[in-house]
């Protein structure tokens, strides 16, 4: 059984991650207690709502800021993989909360639609360029991150919903306090609600795949094994199972039948020669590969164990 793991991993990094994703959290505590407060004052459901939604928000970003502190934590004897799925469990916990704060809202909306109630309107406007301006400092704060960490896009995600709900509670603050129409706010947190079940489920999608180990998207397993049998010696790959660890690392592990009863040195240099095609063509950074000749056993490319 040989195994090998390709990766670079930046502690600077992780810790400005880390150091964001706190700056956020504090941003959106301020901006919860501010919201909840108003909302109760004014009256205005979609105020509420926005600040319901910014407070899965900090939880969620409580729950994603404690997954990336765990996934710094060195591996042992009984956590072989250390802490590196959290942040996967985090992104789906995130990704669940906004489904049902979203169905919460879209109760309150339409019972609130058949009985609209007057509206302090200046608060709603003030509140809500308060809440744009500092969900908007956390959406740049953790874009960059965003990009390539599922932990962190689930967090991008929330606030940049955030900040969208609070330019339409901003708007909506405008047209009551300029034509008394009440029934915008009721409207307005419909569409807040609506907007998050659509975000979020896509979210819940990616991972619950990462969780259940499902092999990703980009990967086409039959590529894989038309570049491997290129290989001297190679006879046929089977029993391959592909899957992401968590964002940076992508696993291969296989059965790889030979030709010849090659030495262990010759299989060295095979195996070197497939790890670097898996790796630039595939993007798989840890291959574990168990050698064979003339093994009775499935040769299948998938089996079940």
């Amino acid at each position: 059984m040989s195994h090998h793991h390709h990766g670079i991993h930046c502690e600077h990094q992780k810790d400005l991650k880390g150091r964001n994703l706190l700056y956020s959290i504090i941003l959106n505590v301020l901006i919860t207690v501010s919201q909840i407060v108003g909302g109760l004052i004014s009256g205005s459901l979609s105020l509420i709502s926005d600040a319901l939604h910014n407070l899965s928000d900090v939880i969620s970003l409580i729950i994603s800021y404690v997954a990336n502190r765990l996934a710094k934590q060195k591996a042992s004897t009984n956590k072989t993989f250390g802490y590196k799925r959290a942040e996967i469990i985090a992104a789906f916990v995130n990704a669940a909360t906004l489904m049902v704060v979203a169905v919460y809202l879209i109760i309150e909306a339409v019972e609130r639609f058949f009985n609209p109630q007057p509206i302090k309107s200046g608060i709603v406007i003030w509140l809500a360029i308060v809440g744009i301006i500092a969900n908007g400092l956390s959406v740049l704060l953790l874009k960059k991150d965003a990009k390539d960490n599922i932990n962190m896009k689930s967090a991008y995600i929330h606030l940049f919903t955030d900040m969208l709900a609070s330019v339409a509670v901003l708007v909506g603050g405008l047209i009551m306090k300029f034509y008394q129409i009440f029934w915008v706010d009721s409207a307005l947190t419909l569409a807040i609600a609506i907007y998050l079940i659509v975000v979020g489920f896509d979210l819940l999608k990616n991972s619950t795949q990462m969780l259940m180990l499902f092999t990703p998207k980009h990967i086409d397993i039959k590529e894989i094994v038309r570049e491997v049998h290129k290989v001297n010696y190679v006879n046929k790959l089977h029993h391959i199972h592909v899957w992401h660890l968590n964002d940076e690392e992508l696993h291969l592990e296989a059965h790889l039948d030979f030709k010849e009863n090659i030495t262990l040195l010759q299989f060295n240099s095979v195996l070197e020669e497939i790890e670097e095609i898996l790796h630039e063509k595939f993007n798989i950074n840890h291959v574990n590969i168990q050698p064979e000749f003339k093994k009775e056993d499935p040769k299948d490319y998938i089996v079940q164990d």
